[in-house]
């Protein structure tokens, strides 16, 4: 029962009695029965006035309190002269000035989130209660590829494969770096935020690809000028002394075939191969500023096949060209472009072994070169090693060359990933920024 039905009621029912009463004192004096009576009509008029004074200020706060439950802050109440009414709509009001004070400084608050989640650099996913995707920013679809409304609403567990191995494992507070056809590194960190009295979980994907980079050119590029410093003053003085001995005719006259002078031959050419050893190494921290202009990749790619079909005819590959007749221009180094296709070409000729196919193709519109071969594939460990200094699935190699290839790309600013698509279809993509048009 409202209150104010329960003053009414006590009110009617409390003149009621008096009425009741007063029918007694007529009775037996009609003098106190006038007065009384006249009792009983000020205390229904002092009730009314109760009533409007009390009830009614009461009812306009409750439409505040409807007002608010509505989240309208807009609803404020006049004085009205009453002391102790007008101090609690003084408080009210006060109250609805904070409200609308706080809720205006939440939105502001809420769009420079959401603005600084939209432009952040960083990827961001956003997960409701369930582990659904709630939101997800622009750098996140873009380092997923995939749209953002085929995520939004869905499991986290709907992401793409070789993100989803490493995010469903990753606990809130956990921090994990995984690289991305060997190319690409991501450090990927779960974290929580309170939203309305309950835990919810985000997910940040940064890319670390420049930091890494520089903070491994910079170890591995001390590493090698030591050693070549170091080998370089040892072959040196070495080679010098072998060269003299095998020069003082003397010492050899009367041996036609000695097996000390066979021997430090040997040891001249082991030199000289050892030195051009680390000459490559040097190469790969020398590497000089790229000195780009326009030129014609179709052409670049013309001449690429050419020098390198002779090596791949002799395994019985075939080097195939899928180009367009116009031309495709970029700006770039000429020559650390050749280099770089050419160590690309090496490898997938390589990785077919024999009897099989290197294919360039060209995209124009979408300014991207795919070199593509038919050879075994990477594996999921090898791709996460792909481009790292001195990694090499060869017996034999150094790691050199697409580490080489990788500092060249990048010093151009050119995307790039090497990965398999398919079974025996292992694809080494460039996208060209627009600067070539």
């Amino acid at each position: 029962m409202k209150l104010r039905t329960k003053y009414l009621l006590f009110v009617i029912i409390l003149h009621l009695i008096a009425l009741v009463l007063t029918y007694f004192i007529f009775q037996q004096n009609k003098i106190y029965f006038i007065v009384s009576e006249v009792f009983i009509i000020i205390s229904i008029i002092i009730s009314w006035n109760l009533y409007r004074q009390l009830i009614q200020p009461l009812k306009s706060l409750m439409q505040g309190l409807d007002a608010i439950k509505d989240r309208d802050f807009n609803v404020k109440f006049l004085p009205t002269g009453k002391h102790e009414v007008d101090q609690l709509i003084d408080v009210y009001n006060q109250m609805i000035d904070q409200l609308r004070t706080e809720r205006t400084f939440q939105q502001e608050q809420h769009f420079f989130l959401e603005k600084l989640i939209y432009t952040s650099p960083t990827g961001i996913i956003i997960l409701d209660y369930d582990e659904h995707i709630q939101q997800i920013n622009p750098k996140a679809t873009q380092i997923l590829s995939i749209d953002e409304k085929d995520l939004i609403s869905h499991s986290v567990n709907d992401l793409p494969d070789y993100f989803l191995k490493h995010v469903k494992d990753l606990r809130s507070g956990e921090t994990k770096t995984i690289k991305l056809d060997g190319a690409t590194t991501y450090k990927l960190q779960r974290a929580q935020f309170i939203d309305r009295g309950f835990s919810r979980d985000f997910i940040m994907i940064e890319e670390l690809t420049a930091e890494i980079l520089a903070a491994e050119k910079n170890v591995y590029g001390k590493v090698i000028r030591m050693m070549a410093h170091e080998v370089n003053n040892t072959i040196g003085p070495v080679n010098s002394i072998i060269q003299s001995a095998l020069k003082t005719d003397p010492l050899w006259e009367g041996h036609h075939s000695d097996p000390l002078k066979d021997a430090l031959q040997v040891a001249l050419d082991r030199n000289q191969n050892l030195n051009l050893f680390m000459r490559n190494f040097a190469d790969l921290v020398k590497l000089p500023e790229a000195n780009k202009k326009r030129i014609d990749l179709n052409q670049l790619i013309i001449s690429v096949s050419k020098l390198m079909d002779i090596k791949a005819s002799e395994k019985a590959i075939k080097i195939t060209l899928e180009i367009n007749t116009e031309p495709f221009y970029i700006s770039a180094d000429e020559q650390q472009m050749e280099q770089a296709l050419i160590n690309i070409v090496k490898n997938a000729i390589e990785a077919v072994g024999g009897e099989g196919t290197v294919k360039f193709t060209t995209h124009i519109k979408t300014r991207q070169l795919v070199i593509a071969d038919n050879g075994k594939g990477i594996t999921t460990e090898q791709g996460e090693q792909l481009f790292t200094p001195f990694y090499s699935t060869k017996k034999d190699g150094q790691g050199i060359g697409l580490t080489l290839v990788r500092e060249i790309l990048t010093n151009h600013g050119f995307e790039f990933s090497l990965k398999t698509t398919a079974e025996q279809q292992t694809e080494f993509t460039i996208i060209f920024n627009k600067q070539g048009k």
